[in-house]
């Protein structure tokens, strides 16, 4: 698990973001700027090569004054694009319900658009959930309650209960479905947070945020996600007793967010959900391994200089107060071999391991927070190193931009949800499993062989009695056939145990490991 942390996951983790400084760098005159969304022959690690250095500084920490300078400008969270589900995890064959930004939303693919489409999550009709619904056999998508049948457009194209010679009533406007602008970008789909027709062409104006290496085909890319249940403010912590000073410097704050660099790695965050992180270094390969990457002319000679790079992207997504969607994705081009024998549900399963270690104490962390007051993180916190920059960063984006904390709108408290048991509160089944391809085709495989080994043990146990002639009346072949029955029954419980512990709950005891 060390080696899982170190190299992957440097302070670049998901985490509620607690700091106790504002920065003293100042940040009116940023170096480096980029745009929300570089071409997609461009690299965000090529980006960052470009950046001029900036001025050296002694402290991690901004100024106060810094930080709340310009109040009159505020981040609109209800005017951007948040990331759903990534492709991966989604079946053609029905909807699926999910939360964003506290709206309740189904995504459904549309046979006749070959499109997926995010709907309000309410049939117009008795406001039931057309996540519980199914897709018709037209491609529609058919509201379970009392069959009310919608196109990719909203339109509503079917009421069983209206006459076919009275009033066409499903053609009326309030008959329609609430439509949500959507699109897919790097194998996620992606929504706009507004059914107002006026932005059915945003997407024309704004695009959500752009990674080339998800789509390049010389990185491997592993993606998933988690729900958890802290808000979306930040990143976590890797290092503990075994840590080292990491010397990290944000280059630029404003309100398209923050770029930082410490050795051998860039940082970069898009709000409202994007924190991206690139490790890289040189390396020498010769012509036969020549990367992608590489033009025709660097190709032509006989060794070449190319970049190992590691990039983890994290997508926060807000769900509820008190709640958020991890969605990651992670790539490299190295070692891409390892992806073709290792299956999806290992790095899963390791990563979620990594995510409930800290789970619990950020979830406790968030409340202490609230108790003080979202602005006045840096007066409950001491962050006085280097290595919290990142946090610093991102709490003084959150202060500058929106008042330190998240704006939710009229529809919720800033009270947080009560906290539940420890089992529910790491829960991996419901958070996780359940809503992964991988993982849950994993799960049903171990549950089979479960039962396999169970019934193997019993029939295994049953020949002696059975058959009472041949190599069944000896001593030896008896104790033979009653040791595999024994072992097959302890292999059995074994595996409930590993079921249980790996796709359910794991109970990460800080002082064992």
């Amino acid at each position: 698990m060390e080696a899982l942390r170190t190299p992957f996951f440097p302070s670049s983790n998901l985490s509620v973001l607690p700091t106790r400084f504002l920065p003293t760098r100042s940040y009116d005159k940023p170096f480096l700027h980029f745009a929300f969304n570089p071409s997609p022959n461009s690299s965000i690690c090529a980006n960052f090569s470009k950046s001029k250095p900036s001025t050296p500084r002694s402290s991690a920490s901004t100024s106060t004054e810094s930080v709340d300078s310009h109040e009159e400008e505020k981040f609109d969270w209800f005017s951007q694009w948040y990331p759903v589900a990534p492709l991966c995890d989604l079946d053609k064959r029905k909807p699926h319900a999910k939360k964003v930004m506290g709206l309740d939303i189904v995504v459904w693919w549309d046979r006749k658009e070959s499109e997926w489409k995010v709907f309000d999550d309410a049939c117009p009709h008795r406001l039931a959930p057309l996540s519980e619904g199914r897709i018709d056999q037209w491609g529609r998508l058919q509201c379970v309650y009392h069959g009310w049948c919608f196109n990719g457009s909203g339109d509503c194209k079917f009421i069983p209960q209206a006459p076919s010679d009275g009033p066409q009533v499903q053609t009326s406007k309030k008959a329609c479905a609430s439509v949500y602008p959507s699109a897919v970008q790097n194998g996620i789909v992606w929504f706009w947070p507004k059914t107002d027709p006026r932005f059915r062409d945003i997407l024309m104006k704004k695009k959500p945020p752009y990674i080339p290496e998800l789509d390049d085909p010389s990185y491997t890319k592993s993606m998933g996600s988690r729900d958890l249940p802290f808000g979306p403010s930040g990143k976590r912590q890797i290092n503990r007793e075994g840590g080292t000073p990491i010397d990290i410097n944000v280059k630029r704050l404003d309100m398209d967010g923050f770029d930082a660099e410490r050795e051998h790695a860039k940082t970069k965050f898009i709000p409202p959900c994007l924190y991206y992180t690139c490790l890289e270094s040189p390396a020498i390969q010769s012509n036969k391994s020549v990367s992608s990457a590489l033009t025709k002319e660097e190709s032509s000679s006989s060794d070449h200089v190319s970049t190992r790079r590691v990039l983890m992207t994290l997508l926060c997504v807000p769900v509820s107060p008190g709640n958020s969607r991890l969605i990651w994705a992670n790539s490299r081009n190295i070692g891409l071999w390892i992806d073709r024998i290792v299956p999806q549900w290992i790095f899963h399963m390791r990563l979620n391991l990594v995510l409930d270690s800290d789970l619990y104490l950020l979830h406790v962390e968030e409340r202490k927070i609230m108790k003080v007051g979202p602005p006045n993180w840096h007066k409950a916190c001491f962050v006085p190193t280097k290595s919290d920059a990142h946090i610093v960063a991102f709490r003084g984006w959150l202060r500058k931009y929106s008042g330190g904390q998240l704006d939710w709108g009229a529809e919720f408290s800033k009270a947080l949800p009560p906290t539940p048991s420890r089992e529910q509160l790491m829960d991996r089944y419901w958070s996780h499993v359940v809503n992964c391809s991988s993982c849950s085709v994993a799960y049903k495989g171990f549950h089979v062989l479960e039962v396999v080994l169970q019934i193997l043990s019993i029939v295994l146990i049953g020949i002696p009695t059975a058959i009472n002639h041949g190599v069944m009346r000896s001593v030896d072949g008896r104790i033979t056939v009653v040791s595999m029955a024994v072992l097959c029954f302890a292999a059995s419980r074994w595996l409930s145990f590993f079921i249980y512990k790996t796709f359910h709950f794991h109970d990460y005891k800080h002082a064992f490991c």
